[in-house]
Formats: C-alpha cells, structure tokens, sequence
C-alpha cells in the first residue's frame, strides 16, 4: 500500500456530477493517470473478482468513471468493491453516498478506527472475507494497532479490547445477531460515554455492512492481494526494504 487511507468525499457544492470525490479514500497520489479498462481480473489475482461481469470503461456514466479513476491513480489499486458496484450504476451511487453517510460523517464520539472495528466484529458473523480482510487493514491504518483485528476476528471476546470498546462490539454484535434490543444495551454504552446518537451509529454501521456482507456473498466478491499486507509492516521499514 502507497500510503494511509483518506476518507471518501461527497462534494459539499452543487455539482452537475451525480458522484465526485474531492478527496481520496485509499491514499498517496500517482503521478500517472488510469486508462485502463475495469476487468473481472484484479491484477495479480487469480480468480475472478466476482461472479457479475464488470463493464468496460467507455460504457460506465462519466463520474463514476472519475471516481474509479481517482481512487485507483491516488492509492496505486482499485477496491474490488468498486468494480463489482459498478455493474449496477445507480446503486453504486446509492451503496457510495450511504457508505459515506456513516463512516465518514465527522460528528459523534466513534472515531475511524472504531467504526472499523464495528465492521470487522460483524462481518465475522456475517462471513463475509472481503469485508473482514479490507477493514481489517483500515482498522490497522487507523488504529495503529496491527493485532488487534486480527484478534477479533479468531475471538473478540479475548481480544485486547478496553471497555469501551466491548461495550460498542457487544452493541453492534446485538444488532448484527437481529437479537431483541432492549435498554439494557443501551445502558452498557450509556456505561462507557456512548449517548443514544452513537447507539444510533454503531447500530447503523452493523446493519449497513450486514446489507454489504450479503452483497459480497452473492457476487462473490474476493479481497484485493494488497490489503492483506496493510498497516502490518512500519513505512519506514517497508521502505527500506524496497530495493
């Protein structure tokens, strides 16, 4: 990976482009421009990206294009979420501007690497790999933790995890599970400093992801080799060990 994660941007102006980036979500600028068409192959990969086949460049609406391009020219690889979304125009819109809605909103008491943690406790239930292996790899950018989704992903329940943050997986497992949601869980977030907004975020994101998890079951859709390796080796010695 070329560089940290940077949040996704919906255009706070009004703009004739239905979907524009004014940031980066993965990272570190290119200096060269992508020109390439979308293929079912993700570079080294060796099985499809997914079952649905992913259109061509030229026949994807202009800013959704401009997005692929911007993510994929600033972070050195395209998420195989995009490619994938892509097949369906205007839900990649919709999975996008929602996707933004939650996990980038800037107010609330949950920070980047809790909301990732959210993601990965749930999609673990949820069985979904893309989803555990891509956020797992935010989560470690963000927290500067290297274990600690790994953790969680064998058993969260003995993961390294403060009290805080077993009350906010507790919370979000509950609705993940579809169990009956009574004042007691909120009560235990009420214990660590959470309000009924953050309840609200925390149960937001596990629903979000439990819709995103099920999409990425039926599509098929398999993580990019690069996450893999992200936020597990220092920069400074990753650099040092490019030749």
């Amino acid at each position: 990976m070329k560089g940290p994660l940077l949040r996704l941007l919906l255009p706070r102006r009004a703009s004739p482009r239905p979907l524009l980036v004014s940031g980066s979500l993965w990272g570190r600028a290119q200096t060269a421009a992508i020109s390439h068409a979308y293929s079912t192959q993700a570079g080294s990969t060796r099985r499809p990206t997914g079952r649905y086949p992913i259109p061509n460049q030229k026949d994807l609406p202009y800013d959704i294009v401009e997005l692929m391009e911007e993510v994929e020219m600033k972070s050195g690889f395209l998420p195989n979420v995009f490619s994938v979304m892509s097949h369906r125009p205007a839900e990649f819109r919709a999975f996008f501007a929602y996707y933004n809605a939650i996990m980038n909103k800037e107010r609330g008491r949950l920070s980047k690497a809790d909301k990732e943690l959210i993601v990965v406790a749930t999609s673990v239930v949820n069985r979904c790999p893309y989803c555990v292996i891509a956020h797992g790899a935010l989560h470690r950018i963000y927290s500067k933790k290297p274990a600690l989704a790994d953790q969680v992903v064998v058993n969260w329940k003995l993961a390294d995890l403060s009290d805080r943050e077993q009350a906010m997986l507790e919370f979000a497992l509950a609705v993940s599970h579809s169990d009956n949601i009574t004042e007691e869980h909120f009560q235990k977030l009420e214990a660590q400093g959470f309000d009924r907004e953050d309840a609200w975020d925390i149960g937001m994101i596990a629903s979000f992801f439990a819709m995103s998890n099920r999409i990425a079951h039926f599509t098929d859709l398999r993580p990019n080799e690069e996450f893999y390796t992200m936020g597990r080796i220092p920069r400074d010695k990753e650099k040092a060990e490019t030749p």
